[in-house]
């Protein structure tokens, strides 16, 4: 208990903080409520509900009927832990009837809640694992439907965590921040810090990023940064999907005014585009999206963005370039090579894909590895070597002999184990950020009309990432 109520002091920047007494070997509901500076929801998990208590049921009972006597501002009770009475003796006041399912979002979904706001308690919190977009608009409609009563609504999982962030458009009372308690929360720093949590409403201005996995993305931090430094009514938050159709149906229906795009999906999102601009035309693959609230348009700031820190080096007229991956970024590469005068080979482990790239460019297919010498420029386009598989690599240290750069668009960790081998083999690199920032600086002028400064995403994307994979974090830093 006092481990518990140290984090409860500690909670800076919360409205509410939730007091697990299923957490600790000693639960006391005094202690629990003693001393404390802002409101407390008293919780007494079970196993059987996702939660830690195993003791008796009849022991559970008496600690939360305890904290109302004790005057705790919210207790929660499980739909189905035989609490119809003491809801009815209350009236409901001061109590978070809920239902957890971990394992999936219930058919049903909507009937739980029926049922569970018939019992008239004050508020109905409903917390499922979304394993779907789909999933996720279950809980906006329930939310938007649920008219005045008091209601929290969370999807629980990656693919959940907007609700978590945006909670008004979910008519939620509140929403959960922690240190991985339940799949997909995110941290009290970060929502009060990075997402401002405090300043968000339903007309705030939704902008994101989407992939799959998404959870390393460092664009939050960067585009969160310059909505603040431009003191923007906006946010930008992680989707993760299972698919492009599934992405697209919960950004409409979220009202989403922007969207960063990355692998797996940047080409496949060009079928649910109403325009594209010629370059992502060409490339056949677009990593930003707009939206006016009617049509949906795609502009590709990958090319730009990856040709920026070679240009500042000298260009690439006349340099063999070899391309790792074929998907979307490599077709970007690939083109933003062959446009500036490189000549272009591509090397991936399907060959059929790696033709179609080398076609689009006019350029030749390799093998995977490549040889040894047969490129001055290595450009890795897939996510191999991204955190936290932070010792893999895409090829060999063998196969760095004879070449002159390496350019790693991984960017998390900031110092690959690719870019390692190619600083041991003596030869120049160029990593991830310094395109991420590049194409991101576009993205942001792109939606608001306002350009931010490259210094701004550089430091708020380096803060991030561990200084002993990233050197130039400590000097930033510093200055």
């Amino acid at each position: 208990m006092a481990e518990l109520r140290a984090a409860r002091d500690a909670a800076d920047g919360a409205d509410l903080v939730e007091m697990r007494l299923d957490s600790v070997r000693d639960p006391d509901v005094a202690a629990a409520l003693a001393g404390r500076r802002c409101p407390v929801l008293v919780t007494c998990r079970p196993t059987w509900e996702g939660g830690q208590f195993d003791g008796s049921e009849e022991e559970r009972h008496r600690l939360l009927r305890q904290a109302f006597e004790l005057g705790a501002e919210w207790v929660d009770l499980e739909w189905r832990g035989g609490f119809e009475h003491l809801v009815t003796a209350r009236r409901g006041q001061n109590v978070v009837l809920s239902m957890h399912d971990f394992d999936d979002t219930p058919s049903d979904l909507e009937t739980r809640y029926r049922a569970m706001r018939a019992t008239g308690a004050e508020v109905v919190k409903l917390a499922t694992y979304a394993g779907s977009a789909d999933d996720v608009i279950r809980l906006l409609e329930l939310g938007r439907g649920s008219g005045p009563a008091a209601t929290v609504l969370v999807g629980m999982g990656p693919i959940g965590v907007v609700s978590r962030l945006l909670p008004h458009r979910f008519r939620s009372a509140w929403t959960y921040a922690g240190q991985g308690v339940a799949p997909g929360q995110v941290p009290l720093a970060q929502m009060v810090e990075r997402y401002r949590c405090h300043r968000l409403n339903e007309t705030t201005s939704i902008y994101g990023v989407a992939g799959s996995p998404i959870a390393h993305s460092l664009s939050p931090v960067m585009h969160n940064a310059g909505f603040a430094a431009h003191d923007l009514d906006a946010v930008y938050v992680p989707f993760e999907a299972v698919g492009v159709d599934d992405l697209m149906r919960l950004v409409r229906a979220l009202g989403v005014s922007g969207l960063s795009v990355t692998a797996p999906f940047k080409e496949a999102v060009v079928n649910h585009l109403d325009d594209i601009d010629p370059l992502g035309r060409r490339v056949g693959a677009v990593n930003t999206l707009r939206s006016d609230g009617r049509r949906w348009m795609g502009l590709n700031t990958d090319v730009p963005g990856f040709l920026a820190p070679l240009e500042s080096r000298g260009g690439v007229t006349g340099v063999r370039s070899t391309v790792l991956g074929a998907g979307g970024a490599a077709r970007a590469v690939a083109v933003g090579l062959a446009e500036a005068g490189s000549m272009v080979t591509v090397s991936a482990r399907r060959v059929d894909r790696a033709a179609v790239v080398a076609q689009l460019v006019d350029g030749t297919v390799g093998t995977m590895p490549p040889q040894p010498g047969s490129w001055d420029l290595l450009v890795n386009t897939t996510p191999t070597g991204t955190s936290p598989r932070i010792d893999e690599t895409p090829v060999s240290a063998s196969a760095l002999d004879g070449g002159h750069t390496v350019y790693d668009l991984v960017y998390n960790p900031g110092r690959t184990r690719l870019l390692r081998d190619a600083d041991k083999a003596g030869l120049s690199t160029v990593g991830g950020l310094d395109m991420l920032v590049a194409q991101a600086v576009r993205q942001f002028e792109w939606w608001t009309g306002t350009r931010p400064t490259d210094t701004l995403f550089r430091r708020a994307a380096q803060a991030e990432l561990p200084s002993a994979d990233n050197p130039e974090a400590e000097s930033q830093s510093e200055e």
